[in-house]
C-alpha cells in the first residue's frame, strides 16, 4: 500500500469524524442550545448541503493549482471550521462553523479519489479508493464513539476541539506523505464541466444520491430509535455507534474488491440488500439484540455502496474525473441531506422513530432502479457498436474496386489464379 493512501485516510479520519460524531450528540446539543432534536438534527442537513455546493465551487477554484496544494489547503480551512465549531457559543454560529468546514468535504474526497486512483495499477482502482475511505470508516468506530464519550462527559464542544486535533494530524499527514502531483497536462476547468455532458454522468450521480440517502435517513435518528425503541441506555449509543462502525470497515473493503471485480452488477446486489436490510431493521428495532445485530449489517451494507459508487462516476467521467468525482462526493452529501430532512419530517409527522428506516428503504430501492437504468444504457450502447469486425485474412490485397479480367488459368498450373490489377506489389503476385 502506497504511504499516500495512509495519508490521504488520515484527512479522511478527521473529515468522516466531524461529518458523522453530530449524530450522537443531537440530545446534547439541542439541550445546551434549547433547540429542539429534530432543530439539532439540521446540522446534519446543514453539513450535507455544504458539501453539495462547497464540493463543485472548491475543486473548481483549485482547478489550477497541484492536487497536494490543493488538498493542504483543503485541510486548513476544515481546521478552521471546527475550531469554530469548538468556539461557538449558540446554535447559529455552531451551524456557521459546520458550514465551512463542510466546504472542504467534497472537495477533499473527490480529489483524494483521483490521486487514490493514479497511484495504482487500473484493476486496483477501486480497492485504493477504498483504501482512501478506510478513513471515514475508522472515524466510525473510532472518531465518532470517542467524540460521542467526550460530548457526554465533558461537554460537546470538547468533541469539537477533539476533531481539531484530528484535522491538524491530517494536514502534516498530507506534508509528509504525499507525493506533489502536478496538474495532468492538458487540464482545465472546461474539460472537467465537459464530462457533464454525458447522461451516463448523471444517472451515477442520482443513484449515488438516492443509495446514500438510504443510509443517512436511518442513520440520522440512530441515537433516539436504540433508545426509545431498542431500550438501550443513553450511554450504550457510544458502544453501538462501534458496532454500526465496524460495519462500516467491513462493507467498505468488501465493496472496494467486489466493485474491481465486477463494478455495476455489485451495485445491484448491494443497493437491493441495502433496501432489504433497512426493512428488517424497521421490524428489529423494537428489541436490544436483533437491533444490535442489525445495525452492524446496516454498517456494513451500507457502506459498501461507497467505493461502487465513486467508482461508477469516475469510469464515466473518463478523462476528466476530478470535478465529477467531487460532484459525486456532492451527490452523497445531497443524498445526506436528501434523508436527514425526510426522516426529521416523518418524526415531526408523528409516524414515529422506525419512519426513517422505512423511507430509506424506499431511498434504496429508488437508487437500485437508477442503477438498473444505467447498467441498460450501457448494454445498449455497447451493442450499437457492434461486433468487432473480423479480420481481412489477406491484407496485403486489399480490395480493389475495378479488378481486371480473370485471365485463362496458366498451363503449367493445374490450379486456377486469379490476379489482380496490375498495382498489386510483386511480392504479392503468384
Amino acid at each position: 500500500m502506497p504511504l499516500a493512501l495512509l495519508a490521504l485516510a488520515l484527512g479522511a479520519f478527521g473529515i468522516g469524524t466531524t461529518e458523522f460524531v453530530i449524530v450522537g450528540l443531537l440530545p446534547e446539543v439541542a439541550g445546551d442550545l434549547t433547540v429542539s432534536i429534530p432543530a439539532a438534527g439540521m446540522l446534519v442537513t446543514g453539513y450535507a448541503l455544504g458539501v453539495v455546493v462547497g464540493a463543485p465551487l472548491m475543486t473548481a477554484a483549485g482547478n489550477r493549482l497541484p492536487r497536494k496544494t490543493m488538498l493542504v489547503v483543503l485541510m486548513g480551512v476544515f481546521i478552521a471550521g471546527n475550531l469554530l465549531c469548538a468556539l461557538a457559543g449558540d446554535y447559529a454560529a455552531l451551524m456557521g462553523g459546520r458550514l465551512i468546514a463542510s466546504l472542504t468535504h467534497g472537495a477533499f474526497f473527490g480529489i483524494g479519489s483521483v490521486v487514490a486512483a493514479d497511484l495504482v495499477a487500473p484493476d486496483r482502482k477501486a480497492g485504493a479508493i477504498a483504501l482512501m475511505f478506510t478513513g471515514l470508516t475508522l472515524a466510525n468506530v473510532l472518531g465518532v464513539p470517542l467524540g460521542t464519550f467526550l460530548g457526554q462527559e465533558f461537554g460537546w464542544r470538547s468533541t469539537f476541539w477533539a476533531v481539531t486535533a484530528f484535522g491538524v494530524v491530517g494536514l502534516l499527514g498530507i506534508i509528509a506523505l504525499v507525493p506533489a502531483q502536478p496538474r495532468p497536462p492538458g487540464a482545465s476547468l472546461r474539460g472537467e464541466l465537459a464530462v457533464f455532458a454525458r447522461p451516463q454522468v448523471w444517472l451515477a450521480l442520482l443513484t449515488t444520491m438516492l443509495g446514500f440517502g438510504a443510509v443517512f435517513a436511518s442513520f440520522t435518528y440512530l441515537a433516539p430509535m436504540m433508545t426509545e425503541l431498542a431500550g438501550f441506555s443513553d450511554g450504550a449509543v457510544a458502544w453501538l455507534l462501534v458496532l454500526f462502525g465496524v460495519g462500516l470497515c467491513v462493507g467498505n473493503v468488501l465493496g472496494g474488491k467486489a466493485a474491481d471485480r465486477s463494478l455495476m452488477p455489485s451495485l445491484y446486489v448491494i443497493l437491493g440488500a441495502l433496501a432489504l436490510v433497512l426493512a428488517v431493521f424497521a421490524l428489529t428495532a423494537h428489541a436490544p439484540l436483533p437491533a444490535a445485530v442489525t445495525l452492524a449489517v446496516f454498517g456494513a451494507v451500507g457502506f459498501a455502496t461507497v467505493p461502487p459508487l465513486q467508482a461508477r462516476v469516475m469510469q464515466q467521467a473518463e478523462g476528466a474525473p476530478a470535478l465529477a468525482s467531487a460532484a459525486n462526493i456532492a451527490a452523497f452529501n445531497l443524498g445526506n441531506a436528501l434523508g436527514a430532512w425526510l426522516g426529521g419530517l416523518a418524526v415531526d409527522r408523528g409516524l414515529g422513530w422506525t419512519a426513517p428506516t422505512w423511507i430509506g428503504a424506499g431511498l434504496a430501492t429508488a437508487g437500485l432502479c437508477t442503477a438498473l437504468l444505467a447498467g441498460r444504457h450501457d448494454r445498449r450502447r455497447a451493442a450499437s457498436k457492434g461486433p468487432a469486425p473480423s479480420p481481412d485474412p489477406s491484407p496485403a490485397l486489399s480490395p480493389d474496386p475495378f479488378p481486371a479480367p480473370s485471365p485463362a488459368p496458366s498451363p503449367e498450373s493445374s490450379t486456377p489464379v486469379t490476379r489482380r490489377s496490375a498495382t498489386i506489389p510483386p511480392s504479392n503476385r503468384s
